[in-house]
């Protein structure tokens, strides 16, 4: 859809190239996803909810703020909020005619091992996805406080090292970043050079977003075979744009959706939990109906390619596998627990299959079609 000026699909191609200049992606769909991301944030009210764009990586060097740096000069309105009170976010935010698009690098500061003292920012990025998300506060001195509710909608691009919780990362269009190999060049950001060009195409993507926010607002774009539920929640406002521009842009954001949620669905760092599940079952469970919980920690920890070695420095315990399985319930509605066991003529504390197959169903990945080797169990004092 276009305006009498701007060509919705050259626009869009435009923009993206504007990012292969500077941005070495680890994959092409990630150029497809951030593209369309940048111009979702013009027209944030056209949705019910704004996906995280998150850059993530192991490492530091990885490309996440040159991302980030990019990305500022073509949204609206960017923050950049990595040294920002909560209280100026709070504020920022809530003043919806100058919304601002909030760019968190170093978010590992918020959501890692450092984070006990960011719990506002954390309930604010959670709140803020949904357009109805708003946060508490108390404003006014002494007995004159008052509650007020601020609202917290707007979009939000991350870069951190490592993983993020699971509320976010469900949230999230994920970009796994990696340095760059040595055949792998973009060009260098000149602030004073490329940020004049990156606002050009901001401005372009304002007024085609103006054009065409009566045919966006509301719409239903049709999702890809099997994506549904959450990661569709992602994706719904990319790939009305996607349709808004026409071209090419409608197949390639499908194929970028399915490639990039694909991608989370076999990261094993998604979910601590469900890949303790699948563990459990692939490796732990198959031939027997009861495993001991010594017997269990033996089998997880000794897993060469699973975490469980070391969590944060230490291998599994009894205390932190129970907190774990607890989360998730049995066919009976009541959380996964250990019980008393008969195994080997003994009474031991232990698990049961049968407390653990709803939960296999429901979170778990489809078994693996050959059978797996599990680890030798542990033999049991006598």
């Amino acid at each position: 859809m276009n305006t009498p000026d701007i060509d919705g699909a050259t626009l869009l191609n435009d923009v993206e190239q504007f990012h292969r200049r500077f941005n070495a992606f680890p994959v092409e769909a990630a150029y497809v996803a951030v593209t369309l991301w940048d111009a979702h944030t013009h027209l944030l009210d056209c949705f019910d909810s704004t996906p995280r764009m998150a850059f993530l990586s192991p490492e530091p060097g990885s490309g996440k703020t040159r991302a980030l740096e990019v990305i500022s000069t073509l949204v609206p309105h960017p923050m950049h909020a990595v040294n920002a009170s909560p209280a100026a976010l709070f504020r920022a935010v809530a003043d919806t005619a100058g919304r601002p698009t909030i760019l968190f690098d170093e978010i590992d500061t918020v959501f890692g091992p450092r984070a006990k003292d960011n719990e506002d920012l954390r309930g604010l990025l959670n709140a803020g996805h949904r357009r109805s998300g708003v946060s508490y506060r108390c404003v006014g001195d002494g007995s004159t406080q008052a509650v007020v509710a601020f609202p917290s909608y707007c979009a939000v691009a991350m870069g951190g090292l490592g993983s993020l919780p699971d509320t976010i990362l469900a949230r999230s269009v994920i970009i796994r970043m990696r340095r760059r190999a040595r055949n792998e060049t973009v060009e260098p950001f000149r602030a004073r050079i490329h940020e004049p060009q990156g606002h050009a195409l901001r401005d372009q993507l304002a007024t085609w977003a103006e054009h065409i926010r009566p045919h966006v607002d509301g719409a239903f774009p049709d999702m890809p075979e099997g994506i549904t539920d959450r990661p569709a929640d992602v994706w719904e406002p990319l790939l009305a744009v996607a349709d808004a521009a026409g071209g090419t842009w409608p197949e390639r954001a499908r194929q970028a959706c399915v490639d990039l949620v694909s991608a989370v669905n076999e990261d094993d760092r998604a979910s601590l939990g469900v890949k303790l599940l699948t563990d459990l079952r692939d490796h732990v469970f198959p031939g027997t109906d009861t495993v001991s919980t010594i017997e269990m920690l033996h089998m997880l920890n000794a897993m060469e390619e699973s975490p469980w070695g070391d969590l944060d420095g230490q291998p599994l315990t009894a205390r932190i596998l129970s907190k774990t399985l607890k989360e998730y319930v049995t066919t009976k509605n009541k959380p996964i627990s250990p019980r008393p066991l008969r195994i080997a003529g003994q009474v031991v504390k232990g698990y049961h299959r049968d407390d653990l197959t709803d939960a296999w169903s429901r979170y778990c990945p489809p078994p693996p079609e050959t059978s797996v080797t599990s680890v030798t169990p542990l033999p049991l004092p006598s």
